[in-house]
């Protein structure tokens, strides 16, 4: 292959596929053409780049600079100016620049990604995950090399071990003690699966790492077949995710065709395949055991433990399940060894995390940090905090099963055992930002409302404790709720907690407890003073008419669909009859002189 100068790298992740970053491609190698660049500068496809919210995105390489919200027209200038003159385009770059020296500075050292360190992202954004030759140009399977010619599966079940690795699905759990029992396990079938059934809210972590850097978690999954025993695996992902499956396709059959997957891997005699399952998109399929039941075409729907999976899994034979975060970190364990895993993070919970930022966010998308690091510094130093000057009011870790923390809660070191501590989880790392607009009984209300319509059924804590939740919810949002409704619907959350058949059902009610907790005084305002703070509950709103201020025009009362405003125009101020209003606020938008109010 020919040396090219330069490369542009243009983010292909779905936020900027959904964005026209295809037409980006296109756009740069016909300019690149035209200006006779195309033997010096190529133009590549990668994964995300981590600023979603500003897509589409691209990177210049090896001059580190990265232009956002890039559009058709801006191609031109990029090349000309940029590519031809080497003049950044200064209106479209993330770079920023000191302010004396007036100097670039490199992407590393800019606000958003100065805090962060790429261990499970490491290849996200830099590499084509269509071509294996590039993961390869990166030590890909060079992890896979080293165990299957120099490590015995004890050995690379000690190193795990020794990492601290825990699981980045939400429970923590230990990988390497988890390889260890499957490893302990007798029997020669055995199997290794990967979850990438994401299914929480605002979570996207698992999806972009499958789409920039696939080949890292296959790679992991035949590592983890020869320390436990097993020769085949599954990855079991949702079908809404269309271009990480086809580039898991791609990517199996690249590393087929390389013999990195198959018979005689590496020539020592080891043997590992896989295959992809195709998920509906049911939110209970993330749980394990009904994951297990989905790829054995049953329906899917949780089963008691134990038996745990390592013990009894697919087929009823010994298997590991780890999510894609997970498998993504283990290559790299091995080729740096587990003192360097645990230099990063905390003792209790050693490495990086990634997190999926979104809601009140000024930037929305995919960051990784070591665990330890604040939510302050994520929030407001890579975040940069609520747009529009807004006040924050909470985040939301952990999705639905997890729970919001509040201001006097940021600077609490981000780490499993410690957001659990705080009535939250790290769930598998959607943090979703509200401020100052947000009701928090509603957004207990939305996440119990997607519990109901996700749960399986199979049990009746769950199947009817949550809908009977989701009824006083929206009791307490109309309006209807009293002292004794509120009551019933802790000691309920409490009951689901204790006797739910699984994980999810038994945290499905977290993000109510956790609001009551935390926002107590908004559930008392919805209850006693029939008022939404925020708002949000369009049936505790009220529109009145400043009588002192009306300019008796009859704007607003021209506006209402339902006659609910009375006056006489240039004699009687107009008022809102209560009962007859549906609370359009088309009053308030009609009055120029801005005398209607919402309360």
């Amino acid at each position: 292959m020919p040396y090219k100068r330069t490369q542009v790298l243009v983010c292909a992740g779905t936020g900027c596929t959904i964005g026209n970053s295809g037409a980006l491609i296109e756009e740069f190698e016909k300019e690149i053409k035209s200006m006779g660049l195309d033997k010096e500068i190529e133009v590549l496809r990668t994964g995300c780049l981590g600023l979603c919210g500003a897509g589409p995105n691209i990177s210049i390489y090896p001059d580190n600079i990265i232009y956002k919200g890039v559009k058709k027209e801006d191609v031109k200038e990029i090349v000309q100016e940029h590519l031809y003159k080497g003049r950044p385009v200064e209106r479209l770059m993330l770079n920023e620049s000191d302010q004396e020296t007036k100097e670039i500075h490199d992407i590393s050292h800019t606000r958003f990604y100065q805090k962060q360190k790429r261990v499970a992202l490491h290849n996200c954004g830099i590499i084509d995950p269509e071509n294996i030759e590039e993961y390869i140009g990166q030590d890909g399977y060079f992890a896979l090399g080293q165990v299957l010619s120099q490590m015995t599966p004890q050995e690379v079940i000690d190193i795990i071990k020794e990492s601290g690795l825990r699981g980045r699905g939400g429970g923590g759990f230990p990988t390497g003690l988890k390889w260890q029992f499957a490893y302990n396990e007798p029997g020669d079938e055995k199997y290794v699966i990967c979850n990438a059934d994401e299914g929480d809210p605002g979570a996207f972590m698992d999806r972009s790492i499958l789409e920039g850097n696939p080949h890292s978690v296959i790679e992991a999954m035949v590592i983890a077949g020869y320390a436990i025993g097993a020769h085949y695996g599954y990855i079991y992902i949702r079908a809404e995710y269309p271009i990480a499956v086809e580039r898991l396709k791609t990517a199996i059959a690249q590393a087929k065709e390389l013999g990195l997957l198959g018979t005689n891997i590496f020539d020592s005699g080891f043997d590992f395949d896989l295959e992809i399952r195709l998920g509906a998109g049911a939110f209970v399929c993330g749980e394990e055991t009904a994951l297990i039941q989905s790829i054995e075409g049953e329906r899917g729907m949780p089963v008691s433990k134990p038996p745990f999976p390592a013990h009894k899994g697919v087929w009823g034979k010994p298997t590991i399940i780890n999510n894609v975060e997970t498998y993504a970190n283990v290559a790299q364990i091995i080729l740096n060894g587990a003192n360097w895993f645990r230099s990063i993070g905390t003792e209790s919970s050693p490495g990086t995390k990634v997190f999926a930022l979104g809601g009140k966010i000024t930037n929305t998308g995919l960051v990784e940090v070591p665990m330890g690091t604040t939510l302050r510094e994520v929030i407001y130093e890579i975040g940069g905090g609520c747009p529009n000057h807004k006040q924050f009011k909470a985040v939301q870790t952990g999705g639905p099963s997890g729970g919001c923390l509040t201001e006097e809660q940021l600077d609490t070191p981000i780490g499993f055992d410690e957001l659990v501590k705080l009535g939250s989880m790290m769930g598998s790392g959607g943090m979703i930002v509200l401020d100052e607009d947000n009701c928090m009984v509603d957004v207990a209300r939305f996440y119990m409302d997607f519990i109901v319509d996700e749960s399986c059924g199979k049990c009746t804590s769950c199947r009817v404790g949550t809908k009977r939740m989701l009824e006083l919810l929206e009791q307490i949002c109309d309006g209807q709720g009293t002292m004794e409704t509120l009551d019933e619907l802790e000691t309920l959350a409490m009951t689901i907690k204790d006797t739910a058949l699984c994980g999810l059902g038994q945290s499905a009610p977290n993000p109510v407890l956790s609001t009551i907790h935390q926002f107590r005084d908004e559930y008392l305002a919805h209850i006693i003073d029939k008022r939404c703070p925020a708002g949000v509950c369009k049936k505790l709103l009220r529109y009145e008419i400043n009588k002192d201020e009306c300019r008796k025009c009859g704007l607003c009362a021209r506006q209402c669909p339902v006659g609910a405003i009375s006056g006489k125009i240039g004699k009687e101020a107009f008022q809102i009859d209560p009962d007859k209003c549906i609370r359009c606020g088309l009053c308030m938008k009609a009055c120029h002189f801005k005398v209607v109010e919402r309360k």
